[in-house]
């Protein structure tokens, strides 16, 4: 669409976008690390990775949930405290919408839905809550095996749901880097601005 953008375009503070990417980076690894872990099962992760292979899953999965969510917090703030960049070229009300659709359902499943529905669903199975190697969170709820299966029934079908936002939000910045060409990908870049 657009080919007249202005040499500088308007961008996220560098705070903002570095979280962006790691955030997504390690969204990724958790959505792969749990996508594994619930697709074989704990009988199957133990047949095919062994029990050093399955712990390693486990407390990666874990961590970097935490991490996530730590990670999710500092970004909260830096949205608050940072002024929102304006658009090059002006989006539709379509748009708008579905891009603060997309953010708000990010920010609430990643900051509170996923955290508590694994931490709830850890604890009640009985397991502490680990951070790399350290127990950060015993298990602080009465053991409850149907009710920690239900959790994280819960908790899958969350990261399905957060799967499925992802492949929206990178076909719009797909789409607006290759087809609209308006400068919105340039807002979240790492990369230094074409002078």
């Amino acid at each position: 669409m657009s080919t007249d953008l202005p040499a500088t375009l308007p961008r996220y503070a560098l705070v903002q976008r570095m979280l962006h990417w790691l955030i997504a980076v390690l969204v990724i690894l958790a959505l792969i690390a749990g996508g594994t872990i619930g697709f074989l099962g704990f009988e199957g992760m133990r047949a095919t990775f062994g029990a050093q292979g399955t712990d390693f899953f486990y407390t990666a999965h874990k961590t970097l949930g935490l991490s996530i969510l730590g990670l999710m917090v500092l970004r909260l703030i830096a949205r608050l405290w940072f002024d929102k960049p304006p658009y090059a070229v002006p989006l539709s009300l379509f748009q708008r919408l579905a891009s603060r659709t997309v953010h708000t359902l990010f920010y609430v499943l990643l900051l509170l839905v996923m955290p508590v529905l694994g931490v709830l669903a850890t604890a009640s199975g009985g397991f502490p809550v680990h951070f790399f190697h350290i127990e950060l969170l015993p298990g602080f709820i009465s053991e409850n095996e149907a009710l920690s299966e239900r959790l994280f029934g819960w908790h899958r079908i969350v990261g399905i749901t957060l799967a499925g936002l992802i492949v929206l939000h990178v076909a719009g910045a797909i789409y607006h880097w290759k087809i609209r060409r308006d400068g919105v990908m340039e807002r979240m870049s790492l990369l230094r601005q074409r002078q």
